[in-house]
């Protein structure tokens, strides 16, 4: 059974720590609810809900994290790069273009980000409203002012993201060790007051729960799911790091403190013989409760950000491989390539979470939404897999059937479980997931489209000589930029019907999108001199870089081709998409494709060209 090695990265004690910050803090945060949201669910308080439902925890993060995430998943890694749109260019590669699985794999994709990009809006919401709820056991007249402080986080955290987070990460790791060690030093210290827990560790206890309660089995294994949602926002962060450090992390710290802590809170019940509200703040000496809500609140700050990281980079992604309109995408950080502030998407995600946080009022409440959008992100992702592991690994088809049948069955019995949130707020991320799912359907068809339409009223590049032959030349450079490699720009075209003069010197730029996260600089720019003074230019760039008219330039220079941006003219080809009165959802699809087109960012922008010496000329396009 061969398997892909990826690109491995050597592991540091750095990495592990650094890992641990960024990678772990969505499934670290879930001791502060899962285990008492599936106490609840299960009903009548006693041995068996207690055992059951440790049970059940306990075999959730083995099958769905540590065999399905960890130890499978995480090798398919894009050049290093993880989550459901690095899988998706991995999928895309050994399918043919235009068939059937090639569609059913797009189709996958866009579900998948869509459900992630719902995740990512609840996660804050979640992890920050229960970390702060423990001001209750401080004191009951505090619960007022749960809410109104969540916000107040939660506005401080979105505001800051467009400082960059490299120097508030450095903090990340540190902090995300003290608060698994303290979950693992507690749940020791409760396990000793009634070590009968540890019997949970045999299955047969999760399955006698569901079959003694058949009535809340579904609603029980719902909120089981708790304990894993970080799964998904592992494989997606995995990138930072590589493999080694985030295995190396979860073997030897997150998952056995995990687990410590779940048992501690079931002795901890079982001992006091009743059902405890905020477990994990109980489980602490009452001089100790302050320190534990400013290290929860710490831990669910971090949390967030993971997953607000993790938005952008879905977005940036989303973006280059023609699944998203284009964005305007601010790099953080001189030296890490990965710290990108993405505005839309942040004020759009905050005032998502604040009205979760608003409309839900505590995370009891929430938990009801939480979880029915990443189970579909996970079943996707599974699926997808078992694509990649026929494809690419060339596992033979009885393993792939036997292994990912499995983690499918799991992931169904997840999904039922979730549906039975969705009269309680499930359906708000469900409805929000159909939503996103329609934009990136509707902006990838409209592309394909308005291509064919440009395809049918543009001019082959072999036509070049003929073009230009006897037009006036003047002095300088022009570079135009190319959004199909075969055809003369649009923008050239226009520049001739106009002002009937070309430059001396012309450059053709094309800016291609690659399917592998990065591009070797050195490999980058490709030059050919089709007649004396145009130059063709193909630059390549990965799906998780931003395209970069200045770096296609440096490219040019190191390869012998002396052009500048300070001296050079650059042409844009603006396509003013006009939309055919259609009948049915094809028009209203068209229509909507059109507005999204006139609002997606400037391409001079969005190419980082310089922002003087930029000419746009408009073609109108009818699709």
């Amino acid at each position: 059974m061969s398997t892909h090695s990826g690109h491995q990265r050597g592991w540091t004690l750095a990495a592990v720590i650094g890992a641990t910050g960024i990678v772990y803090g969505d499934i670290g945060t879930s001791p502060l609810y899962a285990l008492e949201e599936t106490l609840t669910e299960a009903g009548r308080f006693d041995h068996l809900a207690v055992l059951g439902s440790l049970s059940l925890v306990l075999w959730a993060l083995t099958i769905s994290v540590t065999i399905k995430y960890v130890s499978i998943i995480m090798r398919a890694d894009n050049e290093g790069e993880g989550g459901i749109l690095a899988m998706f260019a991995l999928a895309q590669r050994n399918s043919v273009a235009g068939s059937l699985w090639a569609r059913i794999i797009v189709v996958l994709a866009l579900a998948g980000t869509a459900f992630f990009f719902c995740d990512s809006l609840i996660t804050p919401a979640m992890t920050v409203l229960s970390a702060m709820e423990g001001m209750e056991v401080l004191s009951p007249d505090l619960a007022h002012a749960v809410v109104p402080l969540t916000v107040g986080i939660i506005i401080g955290l979105f505001a800051y993201q467009r400082r960059g987070t490299a120097q508030v990460g450095k903090l990340f790791g540190p902090v995300m060790i003290v608060w698994f060690l303290v979950l693992a030093a507690t749940g020791i210290n409760a396990i000793r007051s009634d070590p009968v827990v540890l019997f949970a560790i045999n299955p047969i206890y999760g399955v006698e729960l569901l079959l003694h309660r058949p009535g809340v089995s579904l609603a029980v294994i719902g909120a089981v799911f708790l304990c894993v949602t970080g799964g998904e926002a592992l494989y997606a962060d995995m990138g930072h790091f590589g493999q080694k450090p985030v295995r190396i992390a979860w073997f030897a710290l997150i998952w056995p403190s995990l687990l410590i802590n779940y048992f501690g809170q079931g002795a901890l019940q079982l001992s006091q013989g009743r059902a405890i509200p905020l477990t994990l703040y109980y489980m602490v000496s009452p001089s100790a409760v302050p320190w534990m809500v400013i290290l929860a609140t710490a831990a669910s700050v971090i949390a967030s950000q993971a997953v607000i990281s993790g938005a952008f980079s879905m977005a940036r992604q989303a973006v280059q491989l023609d699944l998203l309109p284009r964005i305007r995408v601010l790099q953080t950080s001189a030296t890490e390539l990965g710290q990108i502030y993405v505005p839309a998407v942040n004020w759009m995600v905050c005032v998502a979470v604040i009205a979760f946080v608003v409309g839900f009022r505590s995370s009891s409440a929430l938990s009801a939404a939480y979880g029915s959008a990443v189970v579909g992100t996970m079943l996707v992702t599974t699926v997808l897999g078992a694509f990649v592991a026929l494809q690419q690994w060339n596992w033979p088809k009885w393993t792939v059937t036997l292994v990912f049948g499995l983690l499918l069955a799991v992931d169904t019995v997840f999904f039922v479980g979730n549906m039975t949130k969705v009269p309680n707020g499930g359906w708000i991320p469900l409805v929000l997931a159909v939503g996103l799912f329609t934009v990136f359907i509707t902006w990838r068809s409209g592309r394909l489209e308005l291509r064919a339409a440009l395809a049918r009223q543009a001019i082959p590049r072999g036509e070049l000589p003929n073009l230009l032959a006897g037009v006036h030349r003047v002095p300088g450079t022009a570079v135009f930029l190319a959004s199909t490699p075969d055809l003369v720009p649009s923008a050239l075209i226009r520049n001739l019907e106009y002002n009937r003069v070309v430059h001396e010197r012309l450059i053709i730029l094309n800016l291609e999108i690659v399917r592998t996260p990065r591009q070797d600089p050195a490999n980058r720019v490709e030059i050919d001199e089709t007649l004396p003074g145009i130059y063709l230019v193909d630059a390549r760039f990965g799906f998780m870089e931003t395209p970069d008219v200045g770096e296609a330039l440096r490219g040019c220079r190191a390869r012998g081709l002396k052009v500048f941006t300070e001296d050079s003219s650059f042409f844009v080809g603006q396509h003013v998409v006009r939309a055919r009165d259609l009948p049915g959802w094809r028009g209203v699809q068209r229509q909507l494709f059109a507005r999204m087109q006139r609002h997606s960012t400037q391409a001079a922008e969005f190419f980082r060209m310089p922002p003087r010496g930029v000419v746009s000329l408009n073609t109108v396009v009818e699709i």
